[in-house]
């Protein structure tokens, strides 16, 4: 397994090892002592999966209450998934990890609680899954506009599909006062 660091502590990309052979592939998604060596050693209570479709944006998301870590991953199509550092005692306050998830490349984003996530879609569907590190709590769901001018997030998509209430979201600097 290949491991990368990226600019906000703790948010990692991971690369599991594919065996690959005429058949298809076969690949481990989830070892609890390999992650743990990782680093990653909160335990996950709760998996959830979504399907949506291409030009869906679905964040950015983050809870308050009983906040989530998030191990992500895509099981068929691909993704351009973000993490945002929301903490204002944060060094990297305000700045994102943007990467791309797919069934071809096969990587994982894992990312602490405390931080927004979102992510759109690039394929005609894309089916994702979160491994989460506590249970969902409506009281703590909170979130941040997907197009804040102070994030700059660089979305692959103009025009993306956003529910009602992701539309309604605060910005930033809204979020924090």
């Amino acid at each position: 397994m290949k491991v990368t660091e990226t600019a906000l502590s703790g948010v990692l990309m991971i690369e599991p090892r594919v065996f690959p052979d005429d058949r298809g592939f076969f690949l481990e998604t989830w070892s609890q002592e390999n992650y743990r060596a990782l680093g990653i050693d909160l335990p996950f209570v709760q998996d959830n999966q979504s399907r949506s479709t291409r030009g869906v944006l679905r964040g950015l998301h983050y809870q308050t209450i009983q906040p989530q870590g998030k191990l992500v991953s895509v099981s068929r199509g691909a993704v351009f998934d973000v993490a945002a550092d929301i903490n204002p005692n944060s060094s990297t306050f305000g700045q994102y990890v943007g990467v791309e998830l797919s069934d071809d490349n096969h990587r994982q984003l894992y990312i602490p609680p405390g931080y927004a996530h979102g992510f759109c879609v690039l394929s005609e569907t894309a089916d994702f899954s979160y491994k989460c590190t506590d249970y969902y709590c409506p009281e703590g769901e909170k979130g941040i506009i997907w197009n804040d001018s102070d994030l700059s997030i660089q979305w692959p998509v103009e025009h993306p599909l956003i529910s009602a209430k992701d539309s309604q979201l605060p910005t930033l600097r809204e979020s924090l006062s």
